[in-house]
């Protein structure tokens, strides 16, 4: 049995492989452990690494590092990936009091942070793991030991003292909003399957679904008109697709004229095709999709590279192949396409045509199904590049005596935002199917945290064993308790907000995905990510950014 023995005590590369795998294992079964219905998650990764550091059962220094930033930054590529392409739309409107929102939080957060630093006789290296671990934010942990590595005067295991506190505060980071939220629903006697219920009515009336109607064309004055003209008369988003006339259906191509007593079929919402019922004359009593004609409509996926990135205008389906495009799906959102819109990879066009016509404009985009499931594995790694690029770069902040960096969380982060974006970078597609990217994010954050554990877990048990320890979860609980109690407070009584937006802002500011969890039980959907997606990629960045300023400038001083 000396191999066994060895292969626990040893350092050899299964040793490695053997502990990391044990320790996430573990942890992750702890964590699926629910008491009073809430449970630690990914987050039991984190203690089963204390455990395993406690006992010895460590890996090398520099595997260590290597693997801790690996998994930090397949974490938020991961995610920045996922909200890049709804990022900058959630910036307008709404999405902006809720960004500042949360950056209140965020601030808050961190002067409390610096408070307990300066006045409350905790070192600064434990106060800045306190604020990663009591917001949860692993990220800002990251780039915080790495702004220690490049600060000369950082006192030694400074780096391993931000990995305590931050293990010290995190329990009560994962509960202490989940709390927030009960209070807050508790005080305001908040009725979570009413406020799900009104929260649909809001989206409803911010996004219209697209209908289709058939109007008999009773003005004269449009007598001899184009369909491109009468479409132009009743506003953009109107999308005419057949004419009916001398009991025979039509495809409406743009140059088409309409005669007085056609009947046409248009696509567009409610308010648009009432306002060219105004314009054409009535509703007509026809349904010309239910009647016999050799017109046809199909879904097509685009898949193929040539046509991703390219504007509708630019595909011009319309001339090359005879058939209309009256619908555009992405994510689950359907809307009326316009002549900019640009293709994304996985997006669904609706077609009307003939079938011949169809089946060669399908051919054309690719309407290959089976491709959504492959992941583009070489665009992960050349955005990745770019984000450790990016991360490097160092820029100047007045009043700061060090410049600061992206780091490997905020560098790869910003990227992923981008090419989620704009779709493709180069020839290169930026599509990662979703089980491809939850399994991406979900091995990249239990790496990360099985490595901080395994670090700190060597004096975990000592210092909370101690008055020390105690004291610096009570001072973390402030981090954590504090910022997103007052600004709740204020978005529900001062801003109205709703309870689902709200608990997806306070979810999204500490970055929490228990929370975000917990907030979804409530409401019974999954309508709080739309909030927690809006504020989670620029509360990470400053996280990230505000973690390396404190660090660099109170130590450096």
């Amino acid at each position: 049995m000396e191999w066994l023995t060895n292969l626990f005590v040893g350092g050899s590369v299964a040793h490695s492989v053997l502990v990391l795998s044990l320790v996430i294992s573990l942890g992750l079964a702890v964590g699926n452990i629910r008491i009073a219905g809430v449970s630690l998650g990914v987050g039991g990764v984190l203690f089963s690494g204390l455990a395993f550091g406690h006992l010895g059962l460590g890996l090398h220094t520099e595997l260590l590092e290597f693997v801790r930033e690996f998994g930090l930054i397949l974490f938020v590529y991961a995610i920045g990936l996922q909200v890049g392409p709804g990022f900058f739309a959630s910036l307008r409107s709404q999405g902006l009091m809720l960004n500042l929102m949360a950056v209140v939080i965020v601030l808050s957060g961190t002067g409390i942070a610096v408070l307990i630093a300066l006045f409350a006789g905790v070192d600064l290296p434990t106060a800045v793991g306190m604020l990663c671990g009591g917001v949860t934010s692993t990220p800002s942990l990251g780039a915080a030991q790495q702004a220690v590595a490049d600060v000369a005067l950082a006192p030694e295991g400074a780096a391993q003292m931000i990995g305590l506190g931050y293990a010290v505060a995190y329990p009560f980071g994962i509960v202490g909003i989940i709390l927030t939220m009960a209070l807050l629903r508790r005080l305001f006697r908040i009725d979570p399957a009413k406020e799900a219920e009104q929260f649909t009515l809001l989206q409803n009336k911010t996004h219209k679904p697209l209908q289709s109607l058939d109007f008999d064309i009773t003005n004269a004055n449009l007598d001899g008109l184009t369909v491109d003209e009468i479409a132009e008369l009743s506003g953009p988003g109107i999308v005419i697709t057949r004419v009916f006339r001398n009991s025979a259906q039509t495809l409406a191509s743009h140059d088409t004229v309409v005669r007085l007593g056609d009947t046409i079929h248009a696509v567009g919402t409610h308010k648009q095709l009432e306002r060219l019922r105004v314009i054409v004359g009535k509703k007509s009593e026809l349904e010309l999709r239910s009647l016999p004609s050799p017109i046809a409509v199909r879904r097509v996926v685009a898949t193929q590279k040539a046509v991703i990135g390219k504007s509708l205008e630019e595909l011009d389906l319309d001339d090359q192949f005879g058939v209309v495009i009256t619908r555009v799906v992405r994510s689950g959102v359907e809307f009326s396409p316009t002549a900019s819109q640009r293709l994304h990879f996985g997006d669904r066009i609706v077609i009307v045509g003939m079938e011949q016509a169809i089946e060669r404009a399908a051919r054309h985009v690719g309407n290959s199904v089976s491709d959504l499931d492959k992941p583009h594995i070489v665009p992960v790694f050349v955005g990745i590049a770019l984000g450790v690029i990016v991360g490097s770069i160092p820029f100047a902040i007045p009043g700061i005596p060090a410049p600061v960096k992206l780091g490997l969380a905020g560098g790869p982060l910003l990227v992923a935002i981008a090419l989620g974006r704009v779709g493709k970078l180069g020839p290169l597609i930026s599509y990662l199917p979703n089980p491809a990217g939850i399994l991406l994010r979900e091995l990249g954050i239990s790496l990360f945290l099985a490595c901080v554990g395994l670090r700190s877990g060597e004096k975990f048990f000592e210092i909370v064993a101690t008055g020390s320890g105690l004291k610096w979860m009570g001072l973390a609980a402030l981090i954590t308790f504090l910022p997103v109690f007052c600004v709740g407070l204020y978005a529900r009584a001062i801003k109205k907000l709703n309870f689902v937006s709200l608990c997806g802002v306070l979810a999204g500011a500490m970055t929490d995905p228990p929370a975000l969890a917990y907030a979804s039980s409530l409401v019974k959907n999954d309508s709080p990510s739309i909030a927690y997606a809006t504020v989670y990629p620029l509360t990470m960045l400053l996280r990230v950014v505000l973690a390396q300023i404190v660090v660099i400038a109170l130590m450096s001083g």
